[in-house]
């Protein structure tokens, strides 16, 4: 029974993924494509539960679904002068279909050829806890994801600066 919970989820969360990707692209409000992205990443979150990845989920929800899309909210909305430069045309390339459809096949014959020829993983002998690696975490990392949150806010108030031009 549980096994079928899990694929009937894991079905839902998959088709949310996918089906928000497709309408974040094929919007032609830039606004409505940022809450795509939101949806995206959340339903991104939910995968990373059902593969017991809850830190993984946790980082998805606060550093992407919180932060990145709240700061591309702002910027798009901060940038535009009126609403009609929300919308964007739709023009669909028909190149890009290709080099993408070419692009996924040549990915699932590489997967189909390599999947026969690895050898089986093996599982640790004990499982690594969240608190060892949040402790490498900030004792290793912390000064780059900090300088990356100053380029970030540098960005922001450049976005917001350039987009002030000469109080009109």
């Amino acid at each position: 029974m549980t096994e079928t919970v899990n694929g009937v989820a894991f079905l839902a969360l998959a088709f949310a993924t996918i089906g928000g990707a497709v309408m974040m692209l094929a919007t032609r409000n830039v606004v409505h494509a940022a809450f795509w992205l939101l949806e995206v990443l959340i339903a991104t979150a939910g995968l990373y539960l059902l593969l017991s990845a809850e830190f993984l989920a946790l980082v998805q929800v606060l550093v992407y679904a919180g932060s990145v899309t709240v700061l591309v909210i702002f910027t798009v909305m901060i940038t535009l002068r009126r609403r009609e430069d929300a919308v964007r045309p739709f023009e669909p390339g028909w190149g890009g279909a290709i080099m993408a459809a070419l692009f996924g096949g040549s990915i699932t014959f590489a997967i189909a050829q390599f999947t026969s020829k690895m050898p089986a993983g093996t599982f640790p002998e004990k499982t690594p806890d969240v608190a060892a690696f949040g402790e490498k975490l900030f004792t290793t990392w912390m000064v780059p994801f900090e300088i990356a949150s100053l380029v970030l806010l540098v960005a922001l108030v450049g976005a917001v600066w350039w987009s002030g031009g000469d109080g009109q």
